[in-house]
């Protein structure tokens, strides 16, 4: 049995990654899923389950996003379930970090991913899910990565004051945290630090993307009625034991 049959998704970030294994199980769910990029080829993909849209967006430029939104209401109607996943993930130790590097990670990881879901919950219904991409790196004190863990520190806490928000509305909003996990993102860091960080996770490997995708399933569905403001850690013990 499909678990979003009928709902309209959208992931933002959704092309690849941990973001492109979310749009792709959400339609194998039976959602129709509208998944952002600013590299993807636009098109769509159909099969028996469900639908999935990709656009081209950068969601770093608010206007662009707000578009993208306007563009969904007009094909859809709505939005049931949104995922931010669209982020970024650089190295820049206290002494090194620029100005430029800060505005980066912040205007994607955080000021993007405010904006929309200020746009999608504007057109979700009553009962709608918000699923936050967030990581496990806000709480393990990488070296390196300061700015990028504190940006998910304000996605950890964004989620928090929204489930108060929107629970008048019965929009629940959760956090799924990825901890090293086997994506570009992750390839793009250096040798030291994923063999640092892999030596560090109690099962002994890095995560799967469909891992994360599966947790990302759970919150998003009605199996997960009863959760809203929770994190929900995918990151084989590393922050948690």
């Amino acid at each position: 049995m499909s678990r979003l049959p009928g709902k309209i998704a959208v992931v933002v970030g959704g092309h690849e990654g941990i973001g492109g294994a979310i749009a792709r199980r959400f339609a194998v769910e039976g959602a129709t899923v509208y998944a952002t990029s600013r590299r993807a080829e636009e098109g769509d993909v159909s099969d028996a389950v469900g639908a999935l849209r990709m656009r081209r967006v950068d969601a770093s430029d608010v206007t662009a996003l707000d578009a993208f939104f306007d563009a969904v209401r007009g094909e859809a109607g709505r939005v049931d379930v949104l995922v931010v996943n669209a982020g970024i993930s650089e190295f820049a130790t206290l002494d090194g970090v620029s100005a430029e590097h800060f505005d980066r990670a912040f205007g994607l990881n955080v000021r993007s991913l405010l904006f929309a879901t200020k746009a999608a919950t504007a057109i979700m219904p009553d009962g709608g899910a918000v699923v936050l991409v967030g990581s496990v790196a806000d709480e393990i004190g990488t070296k390196g990565y300061g700015v990028y863990g504190a940006t998910k520190a304000a996605v950890r806490s964004f989620a928090r004051t929204w489930a108060n928000e929107l629970a008048p509305r019965n929009i629940r909003v959760n956090v799924v945290a990825p901890g090293p996990t086997d994506t570009a993102m992750f390839a793009a860091a250096s040798e030291e630090v994923r063999e640092t960080l892999t030596k560090l996770i109690p099962l002994g490997r890095m995560g799967r993307a469909d891992e994360v995708a599966s947790a990302a399933l759970f919150l998003a569905s009605a199996e997960a009625s009863f959760i809203t403001g929770a994190e929900l850690p995918v990151d084989g013990g590393i922050a948690q034991v």
